[in-house]
């Protein structure tokens, strides 16, 4: 039977398209104790139907009849067949979605034990001021380079902008590069800081030669969109909210590397 095939089928019943992946999830943890005592043997136990109950419930909002039961069971032990003839073929053998699986489900068990640390206003007032650039609207920019194609240096390129403004003569050919909403964390990453802080200074609509990390740069500012300053009253649950997540991503880190202290780390090959 074509695994693919089959899981596909299952996603295409309107009664069980949502329910393929936690089936399947439970199906590979049941298996892992189910094949302690009979591997010939499939035992739908009154953990299976619990679990079940509890996915259809969580998706379709009201009990299942003993029709979705039947359907659910069904689903189930085929999902259970698939897997245990998948194994027997060793497709389980460089097969990263099961790994993935069992990652899943180690991982929700290590924070299954962990809590959060109660937290204060004044705290998450402060954790937030740690992380304004989370929260403020930056200065965003249009402008627009001009790409010199031959003689690009200094001398040439000043004359090149000021042609452009109408001031001189250029027989240089450019191509064009439209930049928009460009922050300045951007700006600094891409041509410095320098070339940032000059830009702010410019006459939009202006062409200019300003020196970046890569040399001069022929731009023309269309416009500057001033950036606004989060406030943290107005923003209050989203900002608790966004402790708790990253809080709780940072105590699972530590309950990972906890466990792993148990394990001898070898690194072969070249150094990174």
């Amino acid at each position: 039977m074509d695994i693919s095939n089959a899981l596909k089928r299952a996603a295409r019943e309107p009664l069980l398209h949502f329910l393929v992946l936690g089936l399947l999830l439970f199906g590979a943890d049941h298996l892992l104790n189910a094949r302690r005592e009979d591997p010939q043997t499939i035992v739908v136990g009154a953990d299976v139907q619990k679990e079940v109950r509890e996915i259809f419930v969580a998706g379709m909002k009201r009990e299942p009849t003993p029709g979705d039961m039947k359907k659910l069971v069904d689903r189930w032990v085929d999902n259970e067949v698939l897997y245990r003839e998948g194994l027997s073929l060793g497709l389980d053998r460089g097969d990263s979605t099961i790994r993935e699986r069992v990652i899943f489900k180690a991982m929700s068990i290590a924070r299954s034990g962990l809590s959060l640390p109660p937290i204060d206003e004044p705290r998450l007032r402060a954790w937030f001021e740690a992380r304004r650039d989370r929260y403020d609207t930056p200065t965003r920019y249009d402008f627009m380079e001009a790409v010199v194609i031959g003689d690009s240096t200094p001398e040439a390129l000043e004359t090149f902008a000021a042609a452009l403004n109408g001031t001189a003569k250029s027989d240089s050919q450019s191509d064009l590069r439209v930049f928009k909403d460009r922050p300045r964390t951007n700006l600094v990453e891409s041509y410095g800081s320098d070339f940032a802080d000059r830009l702010t200074q410019l006459k939009p609509g202006e062409w200019q030669a300003v020196a970046s990390t890569a040399g001069l740069r022929v731009v023309r500012v269309e416009a500057i969109k001033p950036g606004t300053t989060a406030k943290f009253d107005d923003m209050k649950d989203s900002v608790h909210q966004d402790w708790k997540d990253d809080t709780m991503a940072q105590l699972t880190s530590d309950a990972v590397r906890e466990m792993g202290r148990k394990y001898a780390v070898r690194m072969e090959g070249p150094k990174p």
